[in-house]
């Protein structure tokens, strides 16, 4: 049964899907990942996701892991917006003509010429 008022270390943690749930708990301490788990317990209790902390929880406890840096939640507008392009005119290459055949050292024939 779900406990009301209790919040998960992770900022909107009921949205994220798991691959954003196993980046995102990267940051998090061991007491984290146990009030973590516990949230994830008594809420939704996904089984992949139950998984990934109890597999972050023991890499931290049984080697020399550290939790990392770059568990934050994406910053706005640092996304490219769907349908767009995050080339700019100072990024992208310099317009070139494929050539028509071959290389632009050796031309290609046509088809009427090959034996």
């Amino acid at each position: 049964m779900p406990h009301h008022g209790e919040n998960p270390p992770v900022e909107n943690y009921d949205g994220l899907p798991t691959g954003e749930i196993k980046h995102r708990i990267k940051a998090l301490s061991p007491p984290e990942l146990d009030k973590l788990l516990h949230y994830e317990h008594t809420h939704a209790d996904r089984p992949a996701v139950t998984r990934l902390i109890e597999s972050r929880r023991k890499e931290l406890r049984t080697t020399d892991a550290t939790p990392t840096p770059g568990g934050e939640a994406p910053r706005p507008g640092g996304a490219t917006p769907k349908g767009t392009s995050p080339v700019t005119p100072d990024t992208s290459p310099e317009p070139f003509s494929a050539p028509p055949h071959g290389t632009p050292h050796q031309s290609g024939q046509p088809k009427s010429n090959r034996h």
